[in-house]
């Protein structure tokens, strides 16, 4: 098996970390491995590196770094006898979380040589694949303002949303779908392809990965003495169970909102149209991951 490592050293807690690239040539040498690592210089170099790896003959590319390296390295690889691997080391990892991926550095190495293919589906959102979530409205809003920021890490996104709550105004959206259309009005809007964002924050609980499906959920205006109650039944993963939250799954949905915007696909932002069309391609990416006994919710 012939494999490239693809590191983002600007990504997540790697920037704390300036030895992975040594560590990761220690672990290619102990294993024997024929293996080579590259490193991302710039905002979607991390794709043409994977395009590369393939071209090459890679028959797996591990992408180590946050939730934007995995996108872009996810990207190149869809549809092909590639695998992706993941060395998680962002923010939120929500994709490692879901398959039960090691968090830590060396047990996430540890875990490709073990690991078994599977097949998951795509999302695609107005052109841009997701593999984890995208979403309009106030995560947009959110992932905009978080990627500017110098330093990152969850407690900084805390104070990102909360510090924006208070200034945000819900939009109105209509949503088709081949169950007809829905007129809402929405805080956020998140098409999920697996069951949470990361940071054990279930946004759609009971999606799966391979089921041919997206998850849409829908959260209302947020009154500040609701806020927190939510918030609790977001990481328990019991969003389901609030009655305010619409929540339904389908293969292809637009939505359409007063005017163009921002939309995030897995943290990473993008102007989009006033209609937005999410789509998903069926099992259209191998991925290494755990067996499916051991992986966590």
């Amino acid at each position: 098996m012939k494999i490239r490592f693809i590191l983002n050293p600007r990504s997540g807690h790697l920037r704390h970390r300036p030895g992975a690239a040594d560590e990761i040539r220690c672990f290619i040498a102990a294993r024997q491995l024929d293996a080579s690592l590259a490193l991302t210089e710039r905002a979607g170099h991390a794709t043409g590196l994977a395009a590369s790896a393939l071209a090459g003959g890679c028959d797996l590319v591990v992408a180590v770094g946050g939730d934007g390296t995995m996108n872009e390295v996810a990207r190149a690889l869809i549809g092909t006898p590639a695998a992706l691997g993941l060395v998680p080391c962002g923010s939120g990892n929500g994709l490692a979380r879901h398959l039960g991926i090691p968090l830590k550095f060396s047990a996430a190495l540890d875990h490709l040589p073990a690991g078994q293919v599977r097949l998951i589906d795509t999302g695609v959102a107005a052109g841009h694949p997701f593999f984890c979530a995208a979403g309009m409205g106030f995560e947009a809003e959110i992932a905009a303002k978080f990627n500017r920021l110098s330093r990152r890490g969850f407690i900084n996104y805390l104070r990102t949303s909360a510090g924006a709550y208070w200034r945000y105004a819900p939009a109105n959206y209509g949503i088709d779908s081949s169950n007809g259309r829905t007129d809402v009005k929405a805080f956020t809007l998140v098409m999920a392809n697996c069951a949470q964002y990361g940071n054990d924050a279930f946004i759609a609980p009971g999606a799966s990965l391979d089921d041919g499906l997206l998850n849409l959920t829908v959260v209302p205006p947020i009154s500040l003495p609701a806020a927190p109650a939510l918030v609790w039944r977001l990481f328990r993963g019991t969003l389901q169970q609030s009655k305010n939250v619409t929540m339904f799954a389908g293969e292809k949905f637009t939505v359409h909102r007063e005017a163009a915007g921002l939309l995030h696909t897995d943290g990473e932002v993008h102007d989009a149209p006033a209609a937005v069309e999410f789509s998903v391609r069926p099992r259209s990416l191998r991925i290494v991951a755990p067996p499916v006994s051991s992986t966590t919710r």
